[in-house]
Protein backbone atom coordinates (compact mmCIF):
# COMPACT_ATOMS: atom_id res chain seq x y z
CA UNK A 1 0.00 0.00 0.00
CA UNK A 2 0.94 3.62 -0.86
CA UNK A 3 1.65 5.66 2.26
CA UNK A 4 -1.05 8.66 1.82
CA UNK A 5 0.73 12.13 2.24
CA UNK A 6 -0.88 14.20 4.99
CA UNK A 7 0.58 17.79 3.94
CA UNK A 8 2.55 19.36 0.99
CA UNK A 9 5.90 19.74 3.23
CA UNK A 10 9.32 18.56 2.21
CA UNK A 11 11.25 16.80 5.06
CA UNK A 12 14.80 16.89 4.68
CA UNK A 13 15.88 15.73 7.84
CA UNK A 14 17.87 13.10 9.17
CA UNK A 15 15.66 10.77 9.35
CA UNK A 16 16.55 7.04 7.41
CA UNK A 17 14.03 6.64 4.26
CA UNK A 18 12.14 4.09 6.77
CA UNK A 19 10.65 6.54 9.24
CA UNK A 20 9.23 7.46 5.79
CA UNK A 21 7.77 4.34 4.85
CA UNK A 22 7.54 2.10 7.49
CA UNK A 23 5.64 -1.04 6.23
CA UNK A 24 9.00 -1.42 4.31
CA UNK A 25 8.29 -0.05 0.98
CA UNK A 26 9.45 2.74 -0.88
CA UNK A 27 8.39 5.37 -3.26
CA UNK A 28 10.60 7.05 -5.58
CA UNK A 29 9.94 10.24 -7.78
CA UNK A 30 11.78 10.73 -10.96
CA UNK A 31 11.75 14.12 -12.94
CA UNK A 32 15.39 13.28 -14.97
CA UNK A 33 16.74 10.12 -15.98
CA UNK A 34 14.56 7.93 -13.68
CA UNK A 35 12.00 9.08 -16.18
CA UNK A 36 13.50 6.85 -18.72
CA UNK A 37 16.30 4.71 -17.28
CA UNK A 38 14.18 3.73 -14.58
CA UNK A 39 15.52 1.90 -10.58
CA UNK A 40 15.53 -1.83 -10.59
CA UNK A 41 12.80 -4.44 -9.21
CA UNK A 42 9.86 -1.37 -9.16
CA UNK A 43 5.98 -2.99 -9.71
CA UNK A 44 4.34 0.03 -10.33
CA UNK A 45 5.78 2.90 -12.38
CA UNK A 46 3.16 5.71 -11.85
CA UNK A 47 3.09 9.54 -14.00
CA UNK A 48 2.37 12.68 -12.18
CA UNK A 49 3.85 15.94 -10.31
CA UNK A 50 5.31 17.12 -7.27
CA UNK A 51 4.33 21.27 -6.72
CA UNK A 52 6.27 24.16 -5.35
CA UNK A 53 9.22 23.47 -7.42
CA UNK A 54 10.85 24.05 -10.74
CA UNK A 55 12.76 22.08 -12.92
CA UNK A 56 16.07 23.52 -14.21
CA UNK A 57 19.51 22.50 -15.62
CA UNK A 58 21.74 23.69 -12.79
CA UNK A 59 23.82 21.31 -11.46
CA UNK A 60 27.30 20.58 -12.54
CA UNK A 61 27.96 17.22 -13.06
CA UNK A 62 30.95 14.95 -13.85
CA UNK A 63 31.20 11.67 -11.13
CA UNK A 64 33.70 9.10 -12.08
CA UNK A 65 34.09 7.09 -9.07
CA UNK A 66 30.52 5.88 -8.69
CA UNK A 67 27.90 3.92 -10.74
CA UNK A 68 26.18 6.87 -11.83
CA UNK A 69 25.28 6.10 -15.18
CA UNK A 70 24.73 10.03 -15.81
CA UNK A 71 28.18 11.82 -15.51
CA UNK A 72 28.60 14.00 -18.94
CA UNK A 73 31.41 16.01 -18.59
CA UNK A 74 35.12 15.31 -16.92
CA UNK A 75 36.79 17.24 -13.86
CA UNK A 76 38.16 20.36 -16.78
CA UNK A 77 34.70 20.36 -17.82
CA UNK A 78 31.76 19.57 -15.74
CA UNK A 79 28.50 18.79 -17.60
CA UNK A 80 24.42 19.75 -16.67
CA UNK A 81 22.16 17.79 -14.96
CA UNK A 82 18.84 18.30 -14.17
CA UNK A 83 17.52 19.55 -10.38
CA UNK A 84 14.72 20.80 -8.65
CA UNK A 85 14.72 24.17 -6.70
CA UNK A 86 11.96 25.27 -4.09
CA UNK A 87 9.66 27.63 -6.11
CA UNK A 88 10.41 29.65 -2.88
CA UNK A 89 13.77 29.98 -3.35
CA UNK A 90 14.17 30.15 -6.89
CA UNK A 91 11.80 33.23 -7.14
CA UNK A 92 14.37 35.06 -5.14
CA UNK A 93 16.74 34.34 -8.16
CA UNK A 94 17.09 36.22 -11.96
CA UNK A 95 15.58 33.71 -14.36
CA UNK A 96 14.95 34.68 -17.65
CA UNK A 97 11.90 32.41 -18.10
CA UNK A 98 10.45 33.74 -14.82
CA UNK A 99 7.55 35.25 -16.44
CA UNK A 100 6.47 32.52 -18.85
CA UNK A 101 6.81 29.53 -16.15
CA UNK A 102 4.42 31.61 -14.35
CA UNK A 103 1.84 32.04 -17.19
CA UNK A 104 1.32 28.52 -17.26
CA UNK A 105 -1.51 26.64 -15.37
CA UNK A 106 0.93 24.11 -14.38
CA UNK A 107 3.28 26.58 -12.60
CA UNK A 108 4.89 25.20 -9.63
CA UNK A 109 4.37 21.92 -10.90
CA UNK A 110 7.33 19.28 -11.57
CA UNK A 111 5.86 16.26 -13.83
CA UNK A 112 7.39 12.87 -13.47
CA UNK A 113 7.22 9.47 -13.02
CA UNK A 114 7.01 7.58 -9.34
CA UNK A 115 8.13 4.26 -9.00
CA UNK A 116 6.63 1.90 -6.41
CA UNK A 117 9.69 -0.72 -5.13
CA UNK A 118 8.38 -3.29 -2.98
CA UNK A 119 9.72 -4.23 0.66
CA UNK A 120 11.51 -7.06 -0.41
CA UNK A 121 13.95 -4.92 -2.49
CA UNK A 122 13.73 -1.64 -1.38
CA UNK A 123 16.85 -1.96 0.92
CA UNK A 124 19.05 -2.71 -2.65
CA UNK A 125 17.35 -0.04 -4.42
CA UNK A 126 17.80 2.56 -1.75
CA UNK A 127 21.40 1.58 -1.62
CA UNK A 128 21.46 1.91 -5.23
CA UNK A 129 19.75 5.32 -5.72
CA UNK A 130 22.31 6.76 -2.92
CA UNK A 131 24.88 5.84 -5.15
CA UNK A 132 23.58 6.72 -8.10
CA UNK A 133 22.22 10.10 -7.43
CA UNK A 134 25.68 10.53 -5.70
CA UNK A 135 27.58 14.39 -6.26
CA UNK A 136 25.65 17.00 -4.45
CA UNK A 137 21.76 15.42 -4.95
CA UNK A 138 20.44 14.46 -1.66
CA UNK A 139 16.96 12.72 -0.21
CA UNK A 140 14.13 14.34 0.31
CA UNK A 141 10.27 13.39 0.97
CA UNK A 142 7.40 15.00 -0.43
CA UNK A 143 3.36 14.46 -1.72
CA UNK A 144 3.68 13.31 -4.99
CA UNK A 145 0.17 14.25 -7.13
CA UNK A 146 -0.26 10.88 -9.77
CA UNK A 147 -2.53 11.25 -12.38
CA UNK A 148 -3.75 7.82 -12.04
CA UNK A 149 -5.20 5.78 -9.06
CA UNK A 150 -2.76 3.78 -7.77
CA UNK A 151 -3.10 0.97 -5.62
CA UNK A 152 -3.79 1.32 -2.07
CA UNK A 153 -4.24 5.23 -2.18
CA UNK A 154 -6.81 5.95 -4.99
CA UNK A 155 -5.49 9.22 -6.48
CA UNK A 156 -4.48 10.54 -3.44
CA UNK A 157 -1.26 12.31 -2.87
CA UNK A 158 1.51 9.89 -1.70
CA UNK A 159 4.80 10.45 0.16
CA UNK A 160 7.59 10.28 -2.62
CA UNK A 161 11.46 10.09 -1.91
CA UNK A 162 13.11 12.78 -4.56
CA UNK A 163 17.18 13.05 -5.31
CA UNK A 164 17.71 16.68 -5.12
CA UNK A 165 20.41 18.96 -5.98
CA UNK A 166 20.24 21.70 -3.48
CA UNK A 167 21.66 25.17 -3.85
CA UNK A 168 24.16 24.76 -0.72
CA UNK A 169 25.20 21.51 -2.75
CA UNK A 170 28.80 22.72 -4.27
CA UNK A 171 27.28 21.38 -7.77
CA UNK A 172 24.90 23.89 -7.85
CA UNK A 173 25.49 27.02 -10.17
CA UNK A 174 25.93 30.21 -7.67
CA UNK A 175 26.92 32.18 -10.27
CA UNK A 176 23.90 34.38 -12.25
CA UNK A 177 26.05 34.28 -15.40
CA UNK A 178 26.39 30.35 -15.25
CA UNK A 179 22.67 29.93 -15.49
CA UNK A 180 21.97 32.20 -18.41
CA UNK A 181 20.14 29.63 -20.65
CA UNK A 182 22.37 30.52 -23.49
CA UNK A 183 25.75 29.82 -21.06
CA UNK A 184 23.49 26.36 -20.17
CA UNK A 185 23.08 25.38 -23.73
CA UNK A 186 26.72 25.54 -24.82
CA UNK A 187 28.16 23.76 -21.73
CA UNK A 188 25.37 21.13 -22.59
CA UNK A 189 25.88 20.93 -25.98
CA UNK A 190 29.76 20.81 -25.67
CA UNK A 191 29.46 18.12 -22.74
CA UNK A 192 31.20 14.86 -22.91
CA UNK A 193 31.69 12.08 -20.77
CA UNK A 194 31.63 8.37 -20.22
CA UNK A 195 27.98 8.35 -20.39
CA UNK A 196 27.80 10.17 -23.45
CA UNK A 197 27.24 13.90 -24.89
CA UNK A 198 25.02 16.25 -22.62
CA UNK A 199 22.73 17.06 -25.29
CA UNK A 200 21.57 13.18 -25.20
CA UNK A 201 20.57 13.70 -21.58
CA UNK A 202 18.65 16.64 -22.45
CA UNK A 203 16.89 15.46 -25.63
CA UNK A 204 16.58 11.95 -23.72
CA UNK A 205 14.57 14.32 -20.87
CA UNK A 206 12.31 16.10 -23.42
CA UNK A 207 11.60 12.66 -24.62
CA UNK A 208 10.54 11.06 -21.80
CA UNK A 209 8.42 14.11 -20.77
CA UNK A 210 6.43 13.85 -23.96
CA UNK A 211 6.21 10.26 -23.03
CA UNK A 212 4.31 10.56 -19.87
CA UNK A 213 1.51 11.85 -22.30
CA UNK A 214 0.15 14.69 -19.58
CA UNK A 215 0.21 17.34 -22.35
CA UNK A 216 2.53 19.70 -20.08
CA UNK A 217 5.93 21.23 -21.86
CA UNK A 218 8.45 22.27 -19.57
CA UNK A 219 9.30 25.51 -20.88
CA UNK A 220 13.25 25.21 -19.50
CA UNK A 221 13.57 21.85 -21.25
CA UNK A 222 11.88 23.49 -24.29
CA UNK A 223 14.33 26.42 -24.68
CA UNK A 224 17.36 24.32 -24.09
CA UNK A 225 16.36 21.67 -26.23
CA UNK A 226 16.13 24.92 -29.11
CA UNK A 227 19.24 26.69 -27.80
CA UNK A 228 21.30 23.55 -27.92
CA UNK A 229 19.79 22.26 -31.71
CA UNK A 230 20.81 25.77 -32.83
CA UNK A 231 24.14 25.98 -32.10
CA UNK A 232 24.62 22.15 -32.96
CA UNK A 233 23.25 23.02 -36.46
CA UNK A 234 25.26 26.29 -36.85
CA UNK A 235 28.54 23.73 -35.52
CA UNK A 236 27.49 21.87 -38.55
CA UNK A 237 27.24 24.00 -40.83
CA UNK A 238 30.76 25.39 -39.87
CA UNK A 239 32.25 22.39 -40.30
CA UNK A 240 30.78 21.79 -43.72
CA UNK A 241 31.92 24.99 -44.67
CA UNK A 242 35.39 24.19 -43.18
CA UNK A 243 35.25 21.22 -44.83
CA UNK A 244 34.42 22.47 -48.51
CA UNK A 245 36.87 25.26 -47.88
CA UNK A 246 39.81 22.32 -47.64
CA UNK A 247 38.22 20.57 -50.43
CA UNK A 248 38.77 23.38 -52.72
CA UNK A 249 42.54 24.34 -51.01
CA UNK A 250 42.92 20.80 -51.83
CA UNK A 251 42.39 21.05 -55.97
CA UNK A 252 43.67 24.20 -55.94
CA UNK A 253 46.73 22.77 -54.44
CA UNK A 254 46.38 19.34 -56.78
CA UNK A 255 45.65 21.58 -60.06
CA UNK A 256 48.95 23.56 -59.38
CA UNK A 257 51.00 20.41 -59.07
CA UNK A 258 49.85 19.31 -62.35
CA UNK A 259 50.46 22.21 -63.89
CA UNK A 260 54.04 22.44 -62.75
CA UNK A 261 54.03 18.79 -63.91
CA UNK A 262 53.22 19.95 -67.32
CA UNK A 263 55.43 22.57 -67.38
CA UNK A 264 58.45 21.07 -66.34
CA UNK A 265 57.64 18.07 -69.45
CA UNK A 266 57.31 20.30 -72.02
CA UNK A 267 60.61 22.02 -71.09
CA UNK A 268 62.35 18.70 -71.43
Amino acid sequence: MAAIAQGHQVHPDGRTWKNHFPKGDLWVFGYGSLIWKPPPHYDQRVPGYISGYVRRFWQARYVFDCINTDHRGTPEQPGRVVTVIERTFWETLDDPLAHLESELSSAGKVWGAAYHIPASHAEEVHDYLDEREIDGYSAHYTPFHPTVEVDGAGSSPIICMVYIGQPTNPQFLRDAAHREPQHVAQVISAGHGLSGKGSEYLFLLEKALEGLGLGTADVHVTDLVKRVKAIEAEGLAEAEEEEAEIKVTRSLEGSAEESDREGRVTIE
